[in-house]
């Protein structure tokens, strides 16, 4: 991939089978990320499973289980290239059961495209209560993701409707308001994944549609298709900052054969090297990197922003996802004991009181922790303290809370490293409450839960094969 082009990250969200797996497919093909014999070759053996028209989606779901049960359950991710930026596409899960890969995968995005169907009823599930569009829009904003494109999709199953587009329009801008986004800065595109309409090209199919308009810092921006709309996108180099300490946030660890142990994960900070000697957090690992790749090219060096596979000197200890790579010799990352954090409880049944217990997502991290202490509750719209030491904490609070790792895990204060410093509250797959870590006591945790696996959480009973298939 040409190094001259600035480059972005896009995770695709939205709830299961609202077309984001074939959206992000379509747009890759058209794009030239894949070639028409590909294509080819997966029509005919998804026709073979009775499904011919995932073509697309099999270009982003290469799992087994994905292919066979026709949804998104890990993350993946592909590249392709626009006339302005070289884009890294990240397809996240819309079943509930898999939040917590969605969670991985906005966490490193600068912008988010929200697949959402016009179909009927189907638009409904999505924003209702208890629907993904909704939770997962929650989840992108608490992960700092600020840049935000609806694409309005199956337009063609409403026969091109202007109404029912309008309608979504205003649906959609309604809570994305309420949760953050700025409905004005936010791209509305109606669209038809599978037929590729205002994909790449304006659609004949929809005259009444005059294109979008979105509000920038830098004034006024206009476009069409859902192409225009990425080219849109502004750069993220106000964090993108290279001469900050190394932050690489793990997301997976791979055993390659003949090769070693591979890093996979995006650099959120700093710059990283071959020949450079690395610390682990939060088990304090060290090991030295032998080379780095990205998109299949070896890299001299990778840089903050780069998706990138680290192949590293072997070691003896476990290296897991969610551990945090850094340099020694330049403010490494660290374990913490405890860490005092601002959160607000969004959603929850009951009260809640030290001893409670949930998992924290925090990047690629999800470890449970305990709450120990509530230090205080907060107004929300001015900051001041409104009652000392309360007892318990519920939905609607604001408070400043210590909070337990119960496994070793690794935050910095938001002040210091916004990426690592942003969390999300979950018990399965409901979000319970968003937060930002204010500051941190160092320390080594003993494994409280040796029972509970971070990794294994919210996929029992959905167990998949791992096989990938090359394209």
């Amino acid at each position: 991939m040409p190094r001259e082009k600035s480059h972005i990250t896009i995770v695709v969200l939205g709830h299961l089978d609202h077309g984001k797996s074939t959206t992000a497919g379509r747009l890759i093909y058209e794009c030239g990320g894949v070639s028409r014999n590909t294509i080819a070759e997966y029509e005919q053996e998804a026709a073979g499973l009775g499904k011919a028209s995932f073509k697309y989606a099999w270009v982003l779901d290469k799992l087994r289980a994905e292919r066979e049960r026709g949804i998104t359950i890990d993350i993946s991710l592909c590249t392709f290239e626009t006339p302005r930026f070289a884009v890294t596409v990240i397809d996240a899960p819309g079943h509930r059961d898999y939040i917590k890969n969605t969670i991985t995968g906005a966490s490193q995005a600068d912008c988010a495209i929200l697949v959402t169907s016009a179909d009927t009823g189907e638009f409904e599930a999505g924003v209702d209560q208890g629907g993904q569009s909704r939770q997962h829009l929650v989840l992108a904003f608490t992960l700092g993701v600020r840049q935000l494109i609806v694409a309005v999709n199956k337009m063609d199953a409403t026969r091109w409707s202007e109404e029912r587009f309008n309608e979504i329009v205003k649906e959609t801008s309604n809570f994305e308001k309420k949760i953050g986004y700025n409905p004005k800065a936010t791209v509305f595109v109606p669209i038809s994944g599978f037929h590729g309409d205002n994909m790449l090209e304006e659609s004949p199919n929809m005259p009444w549609y005059k294109g979008w308009t979105k509000e920038t810092k830098g004034g006024v921006v206009k476009g069409k298709t859902l192409l225009d709309a990425i080219d849109a996108v502004e750069p993220p180099s106000h964090y993108y900052a290279t001469n900050k300490p190394l932050r690489l946030p793990i997301r997976d660890v791979q055993e390659v054969p003949e090769i070693g142990t591979v890093l996979v994960g995006r650099i959120e900070t700093g710059t990283i090297t071959p020949g450079m000697e690395l610390t682990i957090a939060p088990t304090n690992i060290t090991a030295e990197v032998i080379s780095i790749e990205s998109n299949d090219e070896e890299l001299h060096a990778g840089h903050a922003g780069d998706h990138v596979s680290v192949h590293i000197t072997e070691v003896e200890e476990d290296i897991r996802p969610g551990y945090v790579a850094g340099d020694p010799n330049n403010d490494a990352p660290e374990s913490v004991a405890s860490f005092n954090a601002q959160v607000v409880i969004l959603n929850h049944s009951g009260e809640i009181s030290p001893g409670y217990t949930a998992t924290v997502d925090c990047l690629t991290a999800h470890i449970p922790c305990r709450l120990s202490r509530i230090l205080h509750k907060k107004d929300r719209r001015t900051g001041r303290p409104t009652e000392q030491s309360p007892d318990s904490i519920r939905a609607g609070d604001c408070a400043i809370v210590e909070m337990v790792p119960t496994k070793p895990m690794c935050v910095e204060p938001y002040s210091k490293n916004p990426c690592l410093g942003r969390f999300i509250i979950r018990e399965e797959s409901c979000t319970v409450g968003v937060g930002t870590v204010q500051s941190v006591e160092f320390g080594t945790v003993e494994d409280e839960s040796d029972e509970y696996d971070e990794n294994d959480e919210d996929d029992e009973g959905d167990e998949y094969d791992h096989e990938n298939y090359s394209d």
